[in-house]
């Protein structure tokens, strides 16, 4: 392998990083948030990111923890897709990509990556729903604007996944051949 292709995978190793702590970080503080929204309701207007959903508590408790709780599902689902990237550019080997783990971790990322769209497709409905019963959801649109993007995501990881699937039978077939 190269320099610069060596080069380029530490890169994309430390990018992989960072993205994944920040999702972990944004999760985190999301999930105590949730947690204190419990226990304090009066300071639902002080959650993270400037995230004022007190209207909506007061609206309805119930659309107030199903999106919250859609929130935290999808935020939880990107983190650790992530960390299933960094485990796959981890232990991935170069000189031999198609190995049974290679496939397996680009199978379980398609399956992750097609679970945060669904269920982002799935939360846009019903926010659209609950602002069809008047309740305001302007600030909750962030978390799922790109369902659509992560449904196609998913199918063409999956079909990369099919073929280093094949990859991996084809090598091993070579493998009894010699």
């Amino acid at each position: 392998m190269s320099k610069r292709n060596n080069f380029v995978f530490t890169i994309l190793k430390i990018v992989a990083w960072i993205i994944f702590v920040g999702l972990s970080i944004e999760a985190g503080a999301m999930l105590v948030n949730f947690i204190f929204s419990v226990y304090k309701p009066e300071m639902v207007h002080n959650l993270y990111q400037k995230l004022d959903l007190s209207q909506m508590y007061q609206q309805s408790q119930w659309a107030y923890f199903s999106m919250y709780s859609l929130i935290l599902v999808i935020m939880i689902l990107k983190a650790f897709m992530f960390y299933l990237v960094i485990m796959l550019v981890t232990k991935l080997n170069l000189l031999k990509p198609f190995s049974s783990f290679t496939a397996e971790y680009i199978t379980k990322i398609s399956y992750f990556t097609l679970s945060i769209g669904l269920i982002s497709f799935f939360a846009s409905l019903t926010a659209e729903n609950l602002m069809h019963r008047g309740i305001e959801i302007d600030a909750l649109s962030q978390f799922w604007v790109d369902s659509e993007a992560y449904i196609f995501m998913a199918a063409i990881i999956y079909i990369i996944a099919t073929i280093f699937s094949r990859g991996v039978e084809l090598q091993n077939e070579n493998d009894l051949t010699v």
